[in-house]
C-alpha cells in the first residue's frame, strides 16, 4: 500500500501521526520527506537558462481560438 500526503509543515499534528499510525497498523513503513520548489524559479535561476527559455517560447508556434473553434478544432483530431 502506498500514501501520498502534500501537507504544510505547520499543518501537521498528533491527528495526522495517529492516522498514519492506524492505516499502517503494524507494517513497516518509510516516511520520505521533501519540499516542494518552483519549477519556474529553479529553471530561471541562471540567467542563460532564463533567456534560453524566453527565445523558445518567442519561436513556438502559437494558435488562437475562439471557444466553439476550439471545440470544433479538438473533435476533429480526437
Amino acid at each position: 500500500m502506498e500514501a501520498l500526503y502534500k501537507i504544510k509543515a505547520n499543518e501537521i499534528d498528533i491527528g495526522f501521526i495517529e492516522a498514519i499510525r492506524n492505516m499502517f497498523a503494524e507494517k513497516e513503513i518509510i516516511i520520505r520527506i521533501t519540499e516542494e520548489f518552483d519549477e519556474t524559479e529553479y529553471l530561471t535561476r541562471y540567467k542563460a537558462n532564463e533567456l534560453h527559455i524566453i527565445e523558445n517560447m518567442v519561436v513556438e508556434p502559437t494558435k488562437s481560438f475562439t471557444g466553439a473553434k476550439f471545440d470544433e478544432y479538438t473533435s476533429k483530431k480526437l
